[in-house]
């Protein structure tokens, strides 16, 4: 299956359990000593996070009555959380390419205000990479500059923020560890801009516990919505119909005969990274200090008949692993006994720890099976 991120500039990567998808993973591990792949959220299990910051300060969006709107509750739900969600536009130098100097508009995507009194903005992180300029447009027509915080690639998360707070209103927080199937949810963005803001679709949760190997999504076990999810949706809020924003839309599968297939990260999953960005101004996550090869895909392993797994192409010097004995041409295929079929998988599966924590660590070496006992290590986000 093919799944796009959705901002106006498309990124694709592969289906479920499928391969990994070699551009995609090697832009994301490229020059980064990973398995630092990892973010501090993980299924519904959480890293008690080292933030004091609390979010909603300010004004918040009204909590939906169950009882409210009962013939037209989606018309209550847009009402009250629309004032909350924001359009961004990721600007960057045009260079040779275009013959001039400035700016020009490469991408948009959504946001939505999480904090009225600083006027702190939770988005993607594909939706501003690479920006170097960051405009904010508002439910209230205004267009204002927006900074940028702090974002993670490894969680696709990233937090913006705007210094004009003049009647803003942050999105009340929901719990999405409480979600069932079969639960209606409204998605509210800017499929394509400015031209469609705050456009509102409805549908219910397709299902919970999703995973997605593609950079970002496969950190987060993902919402899936029938709702609808198109370019410029990035970013912005899945609501229940509290009124309680329960994820952020961030991917959908395009492949054709395919529809209904949006993906969303959780937001009680996504909070821990989130608070960290406000706070540091980078996320903190548990890694190995070492480098996956993400051409080692799990047919690559079956042609030389070798087990499915994290192949280790490079190893820190000084670094846990090395103090572990991993070597490089190791192939990584456990974690706590857990498997681990790619580099994608190996992520998802350190997601469940924090720096510091010791994990068994299986790796396949000269046709033998080893374990060791690995203490994780901190990486920052970049």
């Amino acid at each position: 299956m093919d799944y796009y991120k959705d901002n106006n500039y498309s990124r694709r990567g592969p289906g479920f359990f499928s391969t990994v998808f070699v551009a995609l993973v090697s832009a994301l591990l490229g020059g980064i000593i990973a398995v630092a792949l990892v973010p501090s959220v993980y299924g519904n299990k959480q890293v008690t996070p080292t933030s004091q910051v609390s979010l909603n300060e300010g004004p918040t969006t009204p909590t939906i009555p169950t009882d409210a709107g009962a013939n037209f509750p989606v018309t209550q739900i847009a009402k009250a959380t629309g004032p909350a969600v924001v359009g961004i536009a990721n600007f960057q130098s045009r260079g040779s390419l275009f013959g001039g100097s400035g700016s020009t508009e490469v991408g948009s995507g959504s946001g939505f205000i999480v904090d009225a009194q600083h006027g702190y903005i939770v988005t993607n992180y594909h939706v501003i990479s690479g920006a170097e300029k960051i405009i904010v447009s508002m439910a209230d027509g205004r267009n204002l500059d927006a900074k940028l915080v702090g974002g993670d690639e490894r969680t696709d998360l990233a937090v913006v923020q705007i210094a004009d707070t003049k009647d803003l209103v942050a999105a009340q927080i929901g719990d999405s560890s409480k979600l069932q199937v079969g639960e209606p949810v409204v998605a509210i963005g800017n499929p394509g801009g400015q031209e469609f803001a705050r456009s509102v679709t409805t549908g219910v949760v397709s299902a919970t516990n999703r995973i997605l190997n593609i950079p970002g999504e496969a950190s987060f076990n993902l919402i899936q919505t029938d709702a609808a999810i198109n370019p410029g949706n990035s970013g912005g809020p899945l609501v229940s119909y509290q009124g309680q924003v329960i994820g952020i839309n961030s991917a959908k599968n395009q492949e054709p005969g395919f529809e209904g297939m949006g993906f969303a990260i959780p937001i009680t999953d996504a909070l821990p990274t989130i608070k960290q960005l406000i706070e540091k101004g980078y996320a903190s996550h548990p890694g190995l200090n070492v480098q996956i090869d993400p051409s080692y895909t799990p047919e690559y392993a079956s042609q030389r008949g070798w087990p499915k797994g994290a192949y280790i192409s490079k190893v820190t010097p000084g670094g846990p692993a090395e103090k572990a004995g991993i070597r490089a041409g190791d192939i990584l295929t456990k974690i706590n006994g857990i498997a681990v079929k790619s580099s994608l998988e190996l992520t998802h599966q350190l997601l469940k720890y924090k720096p510091g924590d010791t994990v068994s660590v299986t790796v396949y070496r000269d046709n033998k099976t080893v374990e060791v006992s690995v203490v994780l290590t901190e990486i920052k986000s970049q």
